[in-house]
């Protein structure tokens, strides 16, 4: 991983909500999780969620896939 990479990880994962987004989605594995069952679980509205999600998607964190 080159330094812009880790910087960007870091620096996604340096919110609080973020952090266990990313905790929750290491947890469920490559099976991942809808994002309907994660908002319930971490209790944060889905608008809050998918700006959350879009912030580890571009710090190439997490992957979206629709089903």
């Amino acid at each position: 991983m080159d330094s812009q990479a880790a910087l960007d990880a870091l620096s996604a994962l340096a919110h609080e909500h973020r952090l266990t987004l990313f905790r929750q989605l290491v947890r469920v594995g490559s099976e991942g999780m809808a994002a309907g069952a994660i908002a319930g679980v971490l209790d944060i509205p889905n608008s809050s969620l998918s700006f959350h999600l879009a912030q580890l998607r571009r710090a190439g964190l997490v992957t979206q896939e629709r089903r």
